[in-house]
């Protein structure tokens, strides 16, 4: 992993000094592009952008101080240090957060999609097993959960599990594109065949939904994204009917809801994506970028948009109370000089020529 410098990107006149009155910066991450991506605010009502190179991040989890990102074969864990930003060797008293590189849970390729630290840890959607599982360091995973017309684990992508919400730090709710169980048998029917499952009782929430992704409990309310459509919805949980909030110029996935708003991202189709270049969304021209959606009135206050490089989103994540976030690759060498403890933070001296042998 190498640590990139910035790439194009526009944004409404608003977005900084949105991010300023929320108090902190976007997290995101691109599976096509192999980044993870920073967007802060400056004190000129202008934005700042730093990425890491990654290989294939999609789920992407703030926990605390903790972030955890799936990559294509990994899982990685990164921790704040904020006492290390003052003295940090490249750039002192520049940052306000400091992510430092702390486990890497060496997972093999299952096409990890959402995740979320837990009551039992790590939590992880296993798209290519069609299952729930916990990622941890005795096991590749371990299943805790498939839906009920799944028989069996196999790496196959029988249903196209993606998406979690959680509820009581236990998983509550998924999204599938497809109810079938065989090997990418949810392909064929992707206008019609996606759906919610209760996790706890397995039972279908919602049924016959374009693509579906991102499901999120805010305020005790289901939401959810309709990729093939572009329209972020309400589900309503009890009679399985949905709500359209807004209609996106993009092919929806990643959100997070910051305040009274909603932070989604929006893709553009890869010219090869022969499985949704015939969707409805992609019938008109399409965004890569996060909409900024005001909740309580469902109006678009403000985007981001990459015109270049990266062209697909996984996911959105809110850095509240970070304005000027940096993040060490696992590899940069300044890692090895960082002591990060509960009591004590230090910067250790590189080793002079006498004491390496030592």
């Amino acid at each position: 992993m190498e640590q990139t410098s910035s790439f194009s990107c526009t944004y409404t006149p608003n977005v900084a000094e949105l991010l300023i009155q929320l108090n902190g910066s976007l997290a995101m991450t691109s599976h096509q592009a192999g980044k993870l991506i920073f967007i802060s605010p400056d004190k000129d009502a202008k934005l700042i952008q730093a990425s890491l190179d990654l290989e294939r991040p999609m789920g992407l989890v703030i926990d605390g101080k903790r972030m955890t990102i799936t990559t294509k074969h990994d899982v990685g864990v990164w921790t704040d240090a904020p006492g290390l930003t003052t003295n940090y060797p490249s750039q002192p008293n520049t940052y306000d957060a400091l992510y430092m590189p702390r486990a890497t849970y060496h997972t093999g390729a299952m096409d990890l999609h959402d995740m979320h630290w837990g009551a039992e840890g790590l939590y992880a959607v296993n798209t290519r097993f069609s299952c729930i599982s916990l990622i941890d360091n005795q096991y590749s995973f371990t299943p805790i959960w498939k839906p009920s017309f799944v028989t069996g684990y196999s790496p196959t992508d029988r249903c196209h599990l993606n998406g979690m919400a959680m509820q009581n730090d236990r998983p509550k709710y998924t999204t599938a594109l497809g109810t079938t169980n065989e090997g990418k048998g949810w392909r064929p029917n992707l206008l019609k065949g996606g759906v919610i499952i209760d996790v706890e009782s397995s039972e279908m929430v919602a049924t016959n939904l374009p693509v579906p992704h991102s499901p999120r409990l805010y305020d005790g309310e289901l939401y959810a994204l309709l990729s093939a459509t572009g329209q972020v919805v309400h589900i309503d949980v009890n009679t399985g009917k949905h709500e359209v909030i807004v209609q996106l110029p993009g092919f929806l996935r990643g959100m997070t809801k910051w305040g009274e708003y909603l932070f989604v991202g929006l893709s553009k189709l890869r010219k090869n994506a022969s499985t949704f270049r015939d969707l409805p969304v992609a019938q008109n021209p399409l965004h890569c970028g996060v909409e900024i959606i005001h909740l309580p009135t469902g109006v678009s206050v403000g985007n981001i948009r990459f015109p270049s490089v990266v062209e697909e989103l996984y996911d959105v994540q809110a850095l509240e109370g970070k304005l000027r976030p940096h993040i060490l690759s696992q590899t940069s060498p300044e890692r090895y000089l960082a002591l990060n403890t509960p009591n004590y933070d230090v910067w250790m001296p590189p080793k002079t020529e006498g004491e390496k042998g030592e």
